[in-house]
């Protein structure tokens, strides 16, 4: 079988496929045989070394196929079943060796490509809107990026939930695809400020969360599109690393909360997991969230893949067919 490389850490150019024996899976492992892998910022960061792992690696940590063999101590799966998974790096490969306790058996209403599009995005949205600040209905959230992959799949969910959402993108097509997609308001940041305009459509209170995985670009101008007591959720980094040298920001911009949350800890034990993997199927069965797949490349072309995603090239969720 073949996977796709990093042997070192760099630009798009260091993802190389090549062939590799898959082994027998262990003691509680399962090994699948991939229809569709998810494309992630995350996968970008493991690429470059941001979030440094051991060379060499297979990146992705999002994909869906079947089960080919079941190692021992392993109940709850056969070979045939459909699996999905987020969050377990080794992703870009025809063939994985997988935690059975990370897999979770797909419905037959849910496509594989469809699986590989939403689990590691609509599991994120699923613990930022329910679990690190549980949004009502009546409030007001900003989202950036809202068109997407993460974005369209939680603006959509945060309407379905009664929230009223204001979202961010950078141009005309992407603010059009995420009205059509949950959106009350976006903003497009190219040509307005959106901090003002975020005030303006609030009648000047600030909204009660922002939601930003852009990271250095927007971090300290959405900490003023916060109203007194808001939250800020930092959980990606696409622009750059954020940092607060001071901490006194928060109290004078309204004593602010602010948390960077993963799915890491969110999802550590297999309850949570299956938990919010039952919800966010549900969401998609009742039509509370469609997804968009945006862009599909051949496993082999996981570097040009990588440089529509971090050119902002691309809208909603990006796949790569093994």
């Amino acid at each position: 079988m073949k996977a796709v490389f990093v042997d070192q850490f760099g630009g798009a150019e260091v993802l190389s496929m090549r062939d590799r024996e898959l082994p027998e899976p262990g003691s509680g492992e399962v090994a699948i045989r991939q229809h569709a892998i998810g494309v992630n910022f995350i996968d970008i960061y493991h690429r470059s070394g941001l979030y440094p792992n051991p060379l060499p690696l297979v990146p992705g940590s999002e994909g869906a196929g079947e089960v080919i063999a079941v190692g021992p101590g392993v109940s709850g799966f056969k070979v045939g079943d459909r699996v999905a998974y987020q969050g377990t790096i080794g992703a870009y490969a025809q063939e994985r060796i997988l935690p059975a306790s990370r897999a979770i058996l797909l419905p037959d209403s849910i496509s594989y490509e469809i699986a590989a599009a939403i689990m590691l995005k609509g599991l994120t949205a699923y613990y930022l809107l329910f679990l690190t600040w549980p949004v009502r209905a009546g409030e007001t959230i900003l989202f950036h990026a809202a068109a997407g992959g993460m974005g369209l799949i939680a603006c959509q969910w945060a309407r379905s939930i009664g929230a009223k959402v204001i979202g961010t993108a950078g141009s005309a097509e992407k603010v059009a695809l995420a009205l059509a997609n949950g959106c009350d308001h976006v903003i497009n940041y190219t040509e307005e400020h959106f901090p003002d305009r975020v005030r303006e459509i609030t009648g000047g209170k600030g909204v009660d969360v922002v939601y930003d995985g852009v990271g250095q670009a927007t971090f300290e101008p959405s900490l003023d599109c916060l109203r007194p007591l808001g939250l800020m959720v930092s959980y990606g980094n696409a622009t750059g690393p954020v940092s607060i040298p001071d901490l006194g920001i928060l109290a004078r911009k309204g004593s602010l909360f602010l948390t960077r949350p993963t799915g890491l800890h969110y999802f550590a034990e297999r309850n949570a997991l299956v938990s919010g993997a039952k919800a966010l199927f549900a969401a998609i069965e009742s039509g509370a969230i469609k997804p968009h797949i945006g862009q599909t490349f051949p496993l082999a072309e996981a570097g040009d893949a990588h440089r529509a995603l971090e050119g902002r090239g691309t809208v909603g969720s990006t796949i790569l067919i093994p």
